[in-house]
């Protein structure tokens, strides 16, 4: 049985290209017992990837020379020896970027269409809304009242911490890179106010205007000059959610930044980092209260989706450009 995957060529010395990317035919081995034979419907293509592509240790191995990417995948399921799935049903799992896979039945969530979209378990109700949830209930401790600041806000992370922020009773403010992705949180997400922060020029400034009672949370899905200006705008005993660095990514070497740290200490403020898997023994109660969510109405979403596998690399070299509005996904 043959399938096509996409596999690492090279690693990335700054921005990755198409060059670091080279596709591939593979003959897949016989199924065996507890294994089912996978058919991909939506890939899912997120900003952590660019980190394992460097040979570094992180939380999670590097991707290897040679070896498929993989990421979270929705499949359905074409063959089964397993008693755990049928042909036919929809699952959730880490998968490698191919065609066709095969994999464990027990490492495989299998999800309810029923409930929600298939695409939704790899966004509002897959990582990037856990990430939401967990890092600004739990980290951020949102009070009515207060002013929640959201950078990256109309990715896949950010349009649901500026919803979830609302549904506390928070004055919510976001920067985004484009005049409609701004009025795109200002229209359908309830922002009260957006900066663009390409034309903003002074970016404290603007903060200063967004803020006028300053900020008490900040959720830092980008990091560099944004979150500097951020965290000099920060009340007394703010809390700074560092969920992603997206700005920092690609460079080759650190670049020297303002050093913030006086500004935590001196405004006693807490800033924590986090990985949602922290959480995962908590990821039931997560999908459960942000579907209710979702049902009664308060939570809406957006999706990017570009169709074709061939399209992968380019879907997510995008992620880096600000191509995507929402959760980036591939659907087969």
């Amino acid at each position: 049985m043959e399938a096509t995957q996409i596999v690492l060529a090279s690693r990335p010395k700054g921005t990755p290209t198409q060059e670091n990317f080279r596709f591939e035919k593979t003959t897949l081995p016989a199924l065996q017992d507890g294994q089912v034979l996978l058919e991909p419907v939506y890939f899912s293509v997120d900003p952590y990837m660019r980190g394992r592509m460097n040979d570094a240790k992180s939380y999670v191995p590097p991707y290897q020379v040679d070896a498929p990417i993989a990421g979270a995948v929705v499949a359905k399921v074409k063959e089964s020896k397993s008693p755990l799935l049928q042909p036919d049903d929809m699952v959730l799992g880490l998968l490698p970027w191919a065609s066709q896979s095969i994999a464990p039945a027990d490492q495989l969530q299998k999800i309810d269409t029923d409930l929600a979209p298939a695409s939704y378990y790899l966004g509002i109700l897959g990582m990037p809304g856990l990430t939401a949830y967990f890092g600004l209930l739990d980290i951020g401790k949102p009070k009515a009242g207060e002013t929640v600041v959201v950078s990256g806000a109309a990715g896949a992370v950010g349009l649901v911490v500026g919803q979830l922020a609302k549904i506390q009773g928070c004055r919510v403010v976001g920067l985004a890179g484009s005049d409609e992705k701004v009025s795109l949180l200002k229209k359908e997400f309830g922002y009260n106010e957006v900066i663009n922060y390409k034309t903003a020029g002074n970016l404290d400034a603007a903060l200063k205007a967004a803020c006028p009672d300053g900020v008490d949370v900040y959720f830092d899905n980008v990091g560099g000059e944004i979150t500097d200006a951020v965290i000099r705008n920060i009340n007394f005993h703010a809390r700074i959610v560092l969920c992603g660095q997206i700005a920092l990514y690609n460079e080759a070497e650190p670049a020297p930044g303002p050093r913030f740290l006086p500004i935590i200490l001196t405004r006693s403020a807490l800033i924590q980092g986090f990985i949602v898997s922290n959480f995962s023994k908590r990821f039931p109660e997560g999908m459960q209260q942000l579907a209710n969510w979702v049902k009664e109405g308060k939570l809406h979403y957006q999706e990017t989706v570009i169709e074709g596998f061939e399209k992968l690399p380019e879907a997510f070299l995008g992620l880096f450009t600000g191509e995507n509005k929402g959760k980036m996904l591939v659907k087969v």
